[in-house]
């Protein structure tokens, strides 16, 4: 075959590849009306992605869109559907990112539904923290999946230091917004991190120029120091007990009974009171309050997502 008749051969080649693409999904729109939209056993003709990407010859971000849409029109039909399964989600949306590792809103929207509970999403909050991973991975800078992660940690999972170490990441990205380190300096308190909480306000107040924010970190150290006051002046209050046979009724006694050098008081200046239970608390007069848990943004895609449900 001369030098001719092999670019021509080469050129039918690449031609064809549109159409083998056409006819696969053809071929799978197929499968799918035969097994029913929410048919137990699903199937995917193709569920390698590097097999596929071997095949695109350099039509990646085109086959990445194609699987991308197919993703977002499979969750679609089956959302809300009793009994309806999300099996192919995953090699959907991992077929899709491993095409076009930037495809943010692929992992954004895999996040979320991979890990909802059925019958809104698949059920896997593994598979979706492996999607995410790879996303932050291949988009260092987006801070956006750093704070998704975060949501999934700590509204799915209920881990709040893997979740306050994810906001904290996000919070030193570019263009990352001021409430990323609230909200990881909040979970961290919430998840019993005193300590890394400190931190991270502390961090917060050198850092910002902002006065609202810096102001807001200051209330914050001070809640948490008023915490970990409490939690000292608790275990005081059981040994008392244990010597007394009866809880302090103030400050003053454990300080009678040798188990503090001082009475302690908070930020404002107001000594801890006792309850009849032996817990300590802030008194009523002080302008000092312990920090509520966090009350976490609504993400900014699901208004979106929530239009692909039936």
């Amino acid at each position: 075959m001369n030098n001719a008749d092999q670019t021509r051969a080469r050129w039918t080649a690449v031609a064809g590849i549109p159409v083998l693409f056409l006819a696969i999904a053809l071929l799978q729109a197929r499968i799918d009306r035969q097994k029913g939209m929410v048919a137990q056993e699903e199937a995917l003709l193709l569920q390698s992605p590097a097999a596929i990407k071997e095949i695109s010859l350099g039509y990646e971000s085109l086959l990445a869109d194609i699987y991308w849409t197919r993703a977002v029109q499979y969750y679609g039909e089956r959302a809300g559907v009793e009994g309806a399964k999300f099996d192919l989600l995953w090699p959907l949306l991992n077929i899709a990112t491993t095409l076009d590792p930037k495809l943010i809103v692929a992992y954004r929207f895999g996040v979320i539904f991979l890990s909802e509970p059925e019958p809104g999403g698949a059920e896997r909050p593994d598979l979706a923290i492996e999607l995410v991973r790879r996303g932050i991975a291949a988009n260092p800078d987006q801070w956006q999946l750093n704070a998704d992660l975060g949501l999934l940690y700590y509204w799915r999972l209920k881990d709040y230091a893997n979740a306050s170490e994810q906001y904290l990441e996000a919070s030193k990205k570019p263009e990352a917004p001021p409430w990323l380190a609230m909200m990881a300096g909040r979970i961290a308190q919430q998840g019993g991190s005193l300590d890394t909480s400190s931190m991270i306000w502390s961090e917060l107040y050198q850092s910002t120029q902002d006065p609202a924010i810096k102001d807001n970190a200051l209330k914050m150290l001070r809640g948490i120091q008023a915490e970990k006051d409490e939690s000292q002046l608790n275990e005081l209050a059981e040994e008392y007990r244990t010597r007394t046979g009866r809880y302090p009724a103030s400050t003053n006694e454990l300080l009678q009974a040798g188990l503090l050098r001082g009475i302690p008081v908070d930020a404002a200046g107001y000594s801890y009171v006792f309850g009849a239970d032996g817990k300590s608390a802030l008194n009523p007069q002080s302008t000092v309050s312990i920090p509520p848990e966090p009350n976490l943004p609504p993400t900014p895609d699901r208004p979106a997502y929530e239009s692909v449900r039936r």
